[in-house]
């Protein structure tokens, strides 16, 4: 004899990751698949993803927030590239405002996802914490996943050894898990890295630090940008919020793609072009051929931005300096490099980058099959190979994550409307043959290069290639013949789930 248990909740749609894709993700399911049910799982205990993870003195973005913020909500402060609190403040009011923030479940972190062909529907196995940190764990199936949480692995940040790391005398911190009263007044800092974290750091901890040293293994492209965009400015007086947004979105939109273009087509003046405005600025040949002049060319790896060229002025202020050298050890004093001189410190910052993780850690499985994500192939930036009603969220490299992340989830939002006209309980990207395999990001940083391999693959050609042009893909994903490369499972080819107990 039998008796029926309960049944795990079921949901349309499940998003992963309450960030700047997540929200935005919701926002245009409710408004473009309207009715459909959906959460959004969150592993940490508030939303805002990466902009509430990083903490660290003078965290901001490195595009402009006409771009990096939404097409339907906005950019309103002054600054265009803004500072983290800005930007999470941005998102948690973008939640608010259109009851996103509703369908949010907070320190909920999805450990397994598995599916069903049988049923046509995902069981994830969650793990939920409560307030006193107990962790218990149940499942929940969905329709279809969507996974926003990005690439970047929140629990860990990228931290090699270092030489007599032990003998130091002072601080050492990593800039993802920043001590909020780490007392910096008066110190002496040695910035570890020169990335975008490092030059953030910089000129921020300057303003309190007695001196603030950036040590490098070798030069980074960096480019002084204005904080405030005064045309945008101009443009806001003059027509009403919406349309000025759009106008300006549009604006920068073009400008980021042709500069661009122009790095990768004319490279060797591309360098003369950054140099010499950095020359300009420090009116120091020698330190700009010392300290700002790569071996790379420009856009081989993502461009650091500097508003108002406050890191540089950190510098002619005599309150930080660069210096371009390997380390040998540390020492309790501070560190030894290699060319014998030693950097005093009391306090060390390790922004030596971050450590990638495979869209939220998820290891997927199907039919009891684990599917590994390194054999399968993107499709339209969006869908995998060998995953149905599976969709990712990527964002460019060479321009504003939330360009190619709305695109995406407007993506999904046409498959799953598709699904419903045509009956259809699944749909799966069809592999073409001879695919000539690429990685999935293209730049040669080295937190992508530690762990590209783990990743799915992109292909040479439409739709298998994840291109970095917004102009192309906000021209054509959108309009793709979703028949043509989805292979489709009828609903009636599915059974409903049973869920029985021997009693």
């Amino acid at each position: 004899m039998s008796q029926s248990v309960a049944a795990p909740e079921h949901l349309d749609v499940v998003i992963v990751g309450a960030g700047l894709s997540g929200i935005g993700a919701a926002y245009r399911l409710q408004t473009e698949c309207r009715g459909k049910t959906y959460a959004i799982l969150e592993a940490r205990a508030a939303m805002g993803g990466t902009w509430d993870l990083f903490r660290y003195p003078g965290i901001r973005s490195d595009s402009d927030m006409f771009t990096l913020g939404y097409p339907f909500k906005p950019w309103r402060d002054a600054k265009a590239i803004a500072d983290g609190p800005s930007i999470r403040r941005y998102i948690n009011e973008t939640a608010a405002e259109f009851g996103i923030d509703r369908h949010i479940r907070y320190q909920t972190k999805v450990i397994a996802a598995d599916w069903s062909s049988e049923t046509a529907r995902w069981t994830l196995t969650l793990e939920e914490r409560d307030q006193a940190g107990n962790a218990t764990r149940r499942e929940l199936t969905c329709g279809f996943l969507y996974a926003c949480a990005g690439y970047y692995n929140y629990d860990h940040g990228y931290s090699p050894e270092f030489p007599g790391a032990a003998s130091f005398s002072g601080q050492v911190v990593h800039p993802q898990f920043w001590q909020e009263d780490l007392d910096y007044v008066g110190k002496r800092v040695v910035v570890i890295g020169s990335g975008a974290t490092a030059v953030t750091l910089v000129p921020a901890m300057a303003e309190q630090a007695e001196r603030v040293t950036m040590l490098q293994r070798s030069p980074t492209w960096i480019s002084a940008v204005p904080g405030r965009d005064k045309y945008a400015d101009k443009i806001r007086e003059l027509l009403p919020p919406n349309l000025a947004h759009r106008v300006i979105r549009t604006k920068n939109i073009l400008f980021s793609i042709g500069f661009y273009q122009y790095c990768r087509r004319r490279p060797e003046a591309a360098r003369k072009l950054l140099t010499g405005l950095t020359t300009r600025i420090l009116k120091d040949e020698k330190a700009v051929a010392e300290h700002f002049t790569p071996s790379y060319d420009p856009w081989d790896q993502r461009l650091c931005a500097v508003p108002d060229a406050d890191f540089f002025k950190a510098m002619k202020k005599g309150k930080a300096e660069v210096v371009t050298d390997h380390i040998d050890t540390f020492v309790p004093e501070g560190i030894r490099l290699k060319s014998g001189r030693v950097l005093p410190a009391d306090i060390i910052v390790t922004a030596t980058g971050l450590q990638m993780l495979a869209f939220g850690g998820i290891t997927p499985r199907v039919d009891g099959e684990s599917v590994t994500l390194a054999d399968q192939f993107v499709w339209q930036g969006a869908m995998l190979t060998g995953l149905p009603n599976f969709a990712v969220c990527i964002g460019y490299t060479n321009a504003s994550w939330t360009l190619r992340a709305d695109l995406s989830s407007r993506l999904v939002c046409k498959i799953i409307n598709h699904m419903d006209r045509r009956d259809y309980a699944a749909v799966v990207p069809r592999a073409e043959r001879n695919i000539t395999e690429q990685p999935l990001l293209d730049l040669a940083a080295g937190y992508i290069q530690r762990s590209i391999a783990d990743f799915p693959r992109q292909g040479d050609r439409h739709p298998w290639k994840v291109r970095q042009n917004y102009l192309l893909d906000s021209a054509t994903t959108l309009r793709t013949d979703l028949d043509k490369t989805l292979a489709a499972t009828p609903r009636s080819a599915v059974r409903e789930p049973e869920f029985s107990a021997a009693r």
